[in-house]
């Protein structure tokens, strides 16, 4: 028992002894100084080596910076991981340094001790001091590596995801489809890797106290809240990983998404981001719309995700949806909403079961408008504007009291309906005329002049039609009958009847050009040409009547060009379109459209041309 005691006394003289030579701090305040000075040492020498991630020139220097902190993460963690199995191994060489000291005290008197046992104790203790500096690295290491993982956990939920989803937001309403989550993916992925694998050398380090432990153990300082920041910051990290890849949008209408009409298969797609090996174990989906409404859905509403081939991932697709109205009730009357101003909440909620761990993951797609009846273009319309103008998914109230749009930011996402469903956009000519008509010409086009929901959307009491139906219109018709010739750059598009005659004026008589009709109720294509007077004099403009849907269903727009005649008095018919504006024959401009032989059948009279007017422009 003596000798016990005597092995016990010198161990702690050892221990002291150590603190002594090393000048021990307080750990915890320390660390994060530690931190950043093994960051910087980090970032120096992968720079120096080379071994920063490839990147591409276009890419923005913050994506650059994220890159290279997950780089510099990843080998911290492989590091501590190398040191915490140094840790084992010298530890374990301790024991069997130590155990046998033991023996060797009991087989001697206090008094008499010998060379050999001298040189071996101090050699222990010189051991013990090693596995004391490794324990003391090995925290630091981990407390460091947590440092950096918060900082870009804080970048990627609060600065890139919420870009993302702005991206995609835009995207929706028909701006650069610049959405892809492969990037986001491998930053969550990396950060999620590297906190579980920090969770599971935590798991170590317990094991290495309950085996050997000392007085002011560096593995016991802290340990407790790097536990508790680690299992924060990976919960943190899967509660913001899942996303809607794909909003809700109807196969038919892909272009058109965030409009569901009653009884009309819609898709919806979810993703996980975080892609771990422990997370493939098929959570259950649910997919539901929001109880204060009189719809609800049909179809599989319950869906397993499975791993997605493309990018790896857990995802759900749910494809074949379908929204159905309630029974009839008395509405209230609460608000003053239509049915293309309600708002509506889709929302998927999941389960994670991971070992030691449950995670209630839920996500909610923007608000959609649900169409019982009438024209889509109302509820695009308002797609429009609240995602133009709003990112809180949850604000179903937004057309109680819609705010004014700045002209700068409606004019480019009008421009983006063109060029998303054709593969030309309006130009600055054409968003000049839209302008003078929304603001006025006195407004000159100015981008910070506000437009206001009503002007906008509703329709007028005097022309009895919208700004925003005028503009549908022509979209739609583009689209569906003249979008080759669009894509060319042969339809002006949007120009006001005063632009028109001073574009004509000074060009060769049968000059024309295209244009939408000023009439928002017809939506149709106006053709204009110019001629000579009979003295030879003043440049006179002629226009044809509109040209609408139900004309274009007929007869395509370059057979009409082609066909198009005017007779004068006696003399025959003939075609008054030569060139097409600035100076293009007609015929090398429309001549691959043309589907016929021309019959010159239906020929228009002269008396039906009125100079500069129409019945419909």
């Amino acid at each position: 028992m003596i000798l016990i005691i005597t092995f016990i006394c010198c161990e702690n003289f050892l221990v002291q002894r150590t603190k002594r030579k090393l000048n021990i701090y307080n750990l915890q305040e320390d660390l994060v100084h530690m931190a950043m000075n093994i960051y910087n040492t980090q970032e120096k020498a992968l720079v120096s080596q080379g071994k920063t991630h490839s990147l591409q020139g276009g890419m923005m220097e913050e994506e650059k910076e994220l890159d290279k902190k997950t780089n510099i993460l990843k080998k911290s963690v492989q590091e501590t991981e190398q040191d915490i199995q140094v840790l084992e191994d010298l530890q374990y060489e301790y024991d069997s340094k130590r155990k046998p000291s033991e023996g060797q005290i009991e087989s001697q008197t206090m008094c008499h001790t010998t060379k050999e046992s001298q040189h071996e104790e101090i050699a222990t203790g010189q051991m013990f001091t090693d596995l004391h500096i490794k324990r003391e690295m090995v925290m630091k290491e981990t407390a460091y590596a947590l440092t950096l993982a918060e900082q870009i956990q804080l970048t990627l939920i609060s600065e890139e995801l919420p870009e993302w989803k702005k991206r995609q937001q835009m995207a929706c309403i028909g701006g650069p489809h610049n959405t892809c989550l492969k990037q986001l993916q491998s930053w969550f992925s990396v950060l999620a890797e590297c906190l579980q694998q920090i969770r599971q050398q935590l798991k170590k380090v317990h094991e290495l106290v309950q085996k050997f432990t000392y007085n002011n153990d560096p593995l016991t300082l802290g340990k407790s809240q790097l536990d508790d920041q680690a299992l924060a910051l990976f919960k943190n990290l899967v509660l913001n990983s899942l996303v809607v890849e794909g909003q809700p949008f109807m196969p038919l209408y892909r272009r058109r998404p965030l409009v569901i009409r009653k009884g009309v298969q819609f898709c919806v797609k979810i993703r996980l981001l975080v892609k771990l090996p422990e997370l493939n174990s098929q959570p259950k989906v649910k997919i539901s719309i929001d109880k204060c409404t009189k719809f609800f859905l049909l179809g599989t509403v319950n869906k397993v995700m499975t791993l997605d081939e493309s990018s790896g991932c857990l995802a759900a697709d749910f494809r074949h949806l379908t929204a159905r109205e309630m029974r009839p009730s008395n509405r209230s009357k609460e608000f003053s909403l239509n049915m293309f101003e309600e708002l509506h909440l889709i929302t998927c909620d999941t389960q994670l079961i991971l070992p030691e761990l449950c995670i209630d993951l839920s996500i909610t797609c923007l608000p959609v408008v649900m169409l019982v009846r009438g024209w889509q273009l109302s509820a695009w319309g308002s797609i429009l504007w609240y995602n133009m103008l709003c990112s809180e998914p949850h604000n179903l109230l937004f057309f109680l009291n819609p705010p004014p749009v700045k002209w700068g930011q409606l004019s480019k996402v009008l421009s983006w309906q063109f060029s998303s469903a054709t593969k030309r956009a309006l130009n600055s000519e054409q968003l000049r005329t839209l302008a003078d008509k929304v603001l006025g010409r006195e407004a000159q086009g100015n981008p910070e002049g506000l437009i206001h929901w009503n002007t906008f959307y509703k329709v007028s009491a005097e022309s009895g039609d919208s700004f925003w139906q005028w503009i549908y219109e022509h979209l739609d018709l583009t689209e569906k009958y003249v979008s080759n010739i669009w894509n060319d750059g042969y339809i002006m598009g949007f120009l006001s009847k005063e632009s028109e005659k001073a574009l004509l004026s000074e060009k060769l008589p049968g000059t024309f050009l295209l244009r939408f009709s000023e009439n928002s109720r017809c939506g149709g294509i106006i053709i204009t040409w110019v001629d000579r007077s009979k003295d030879g004099g003043e440049p006179v403009v002629h226009s044809t009547n509109s040209y609408t849907r139900r004309d274009l269903n007929n007869i395509s727009l370059p057979n009409i060009i082609r066909d198009y005649t005017v007779t004068d008095g006696e003399k025959d018919p003939v075609n008054p379109l030569v060139y097409l504006y600035p100076d293009i024959p007609r015929d090398v401009a429309f001549g691959r459209y043309y589907t016929s032989a021309s019959d010159n059948v239906g020929g228009i009279n002269e008396d039906q041309i009125q100079d500069g007017t129409t019945a419909c422009q």
